[in-house]
């Protein structure tokens, strides 16, 4: 059975809060959505809001970027201008992280993002994110890699310059100050 991970009251207030003001700021992510219906939905999930609240905490500036109504689900992308912060200098997913001989990071993508209960960015997402705005303009991040790809120990990371979204490939293992990963949470 999975354990549920709450936050208190209080916190729970000023989340709400933070994201309500970055809604109504954002109103161009979240056309013909209403703030009273997120939150209605976001008080009847506790796992979601404390996924949300690590999202926060670690930098990724979370925000609605859809609604899918045949699930009845709202989507979270984190919307941080630069990848986020508290999620860098991260390798890709487990075995990259125990195959490193020297310097291994504190952490790897795929394992914390499964830790806060979020997943990390495709590469569709990635570039859906990028109609909201100029997001990674001087960091990159991990994205989720296929199955072929990481195989061969390689891993994918994109970013946006000269007005494009790139999308480049690095060995699993490998991890940058300026590269951590985006989520998204469904609600």
């Amino acid at each position: 059975m999975k354990n549920i991970q709450k936050i208190s009251p209080q916190q729970m207030n000023d989340l709400l809060l933070v994201l309500k003001a970055r809604f109504e700021k954002n109103t161009n992510r979240h056309k013909n959505l209403e703030w009273e219906k997120i939150q209605k939905k976001l008080e009847l999930n506790p796992d979601k809001l404390w996924s949300l609240n690590e999202m926060e905490r670690t930098g990724g500036e979370p925000d609605v970027v859809g609604y899918d109504k045949k699930t009845n689900v709202f989507i979270f992308y984190d919307c941080s201008k630069e990848s986020p912060q508290g999620r860098r200098s991260l390798c890709y997913d487990r075995k990259a992280q125990e195959t490193r001989k020297e310097n291994k990071p504190k952490d790897n993508a795929l394992a914390m993002a499964l830790a806060m209960g979020i997943e990390i960015l495709t590469e569709e997402q990635y570039r859906e994110l990028q109609k909201f705005g100029n997001f990674d303009t001087k960091t990159s991040s991990w994205i989720l890699t296929p199955a072929s790809i990481r195989n061969l120990g390689g891993a994918i990371f994109a970013d946006f310059r000269y007005d494009n979204v790139f999308i480049y490939h690095n060995g699993a293992e490998s991890y940058y100050a300026a590269r951590g990963f985006r989520a998204s949470l469904q609600v």
